[in-house]
C-alpha cells in the first residue's frame, strides 16, 4: 500500500510539473513582442533531432502493436463464466468495453497527433495521461482474470499490462526530457525578451505647459448720468420748440 501511494505521488508530481512548464511557455510566448518570433541572433527554434524522432517512432509502433494484441486478448475473455457474483462480472464487462473503445478510437488519434508534432509537450502529456488511465483499468481486468479466469487469460493480459507499463515509463522519461528542454527554451526566451525591450528607444516624457497668466481685464465703461436742474424741473427736450412758438407747416412765408 505504501509503495502504491509513493507511485501515485510521483505520478502526480510529474503531471503537475509538465502542466506548469506548458502553461509557463504559453504565457511567456504571448507576453513577448512580435519581434520575439524572429530572435535578434537570426536563429529560430532548434530543429527536432533525428534520434528523438526515431526513439518516438519506435515507442509508438510498439504501442500500436500492443494495442492490437490487447484487443484480441480481451475478446477471448469469458467473463460470464467467471466464478464470482453478477455485479463484479458486470463491472469487469464495463471495464473491457471501455478499454476496447479507447484502443480503437482515442489512442490512435492521440498517436497520430504526436507523430505530426513529435516535440509537442501537450501531445506527449496527453498520451501519457491516456496510457495512465488504460493501465489502471487494464490492471483491474487482469486482477479479475487472475482470480476468476483461466491461466492463459492471466498470462496474456499480464504481458499486455507489462508492455503498457514499459511504454508508460519511457514516455514519462521523455516528458522529463521535454520539460527540461522547454524550461531552457523559456529561459532563453526570457533573456531575448529582456534584450529586445532594452533595444527599444525610450519615448521622451510628454511636457504639459500650463499658462497661468491672467488675461488683462477690459475697462468698464460707466454710463454718463444726466444732471437734473437745481429747481427740480425736468430738463428741456431739445426736439420740441419753446413754449409759445408754433411751427409753420407751410414754411416761413408771411400770411396774406
Amino acid at each position: 500500500m505504501r509503495q502504491k501511494l509513493t507511485i501515485e505521488m510521483k505520478r502526480n508530481l510529474l503531471l503537475s510539473s509538465a502542466f506548469f512548464l506548458f502553461t509557463g511557455s504559453v504565457a511567456l510566448a504571448q507576453s513577448g513582442p512580435s519581434a520575439m518570433a524572429a530572435p535578434a541572433n537570426g536563429q529560430g527554434s532548434s530543429p527536432v533531432s533525428y534520434a528523438s524522432v526515431t526513439q518516438l517512432n519506435g515507442m509508438l509502433t510498439q504501442l500500436e502493436d500492443t494495442s492490437k494484441k490487447t484487443q484480441g486478448d480481451l475478446q477471448k475473455l469469458r467473463i460470464e463464466k467467471w466464478k464470482t457474483d453478477g455485479s463484479y462480472k458486470k463491472q469487469a464487462l464495463g471495464n473491457v468495453d471501455s478499454i476496447q473503445r479507447n484502443l480503437e478510437g482515442a489512442l490512435p488519434e492521440i498517436i497520430g497527433q504526436l507523430r505530426s508534432t513529435p516535440e509537442s509537450l501537450p501531445a506527449t502529456f496527453k498520451l501519457y495521461r491516456n496510457l495512465d488511465a488504460l493501465y489502471d483499468v487494464l490492471g483491474s481486468v487482469t486482477e479479475g482474470a487472475g482470480a476468476f479466469g483461466s491461466k492463459d487469460d492471466l498470462q496474456s493480459l499480464s504481458t499486455d499490462l507489462s508492455t503498457f507499463e514499459n511504454t508508460r515509463k519511457e514516455l514519462a522519461d521523455r516528458l522529463v526530457n521535454l520539460s527540461t528542454a522547454k524550461e531552457a527554451e523559456i529561459n532563453r526566451l526570457r533573456t531575448d525578451l529582456t534584450k529586445a525591450q532594452a533595444m527599444i528607444p525610450a519615448e521622451p516624457p510628454k511636457k504639459t505647459i500650463v499658462d497661468d497668466t491672467e488675461p488683462p481685464k477690459k475697462p468698464v465703461r460707466k454710463k454718463s448720468a444726466t444732471k437734473k436742474p437745481a429747481d427740480g424741473s425736468k430738463p428741456a427736450d431739445a426736439s420740441k420748440p419753446p413754449t409759445g412758438q408754433q411751427q409753420n407747416p407751410q414754411g416761413t412765408g408771411k400770411p396774406q
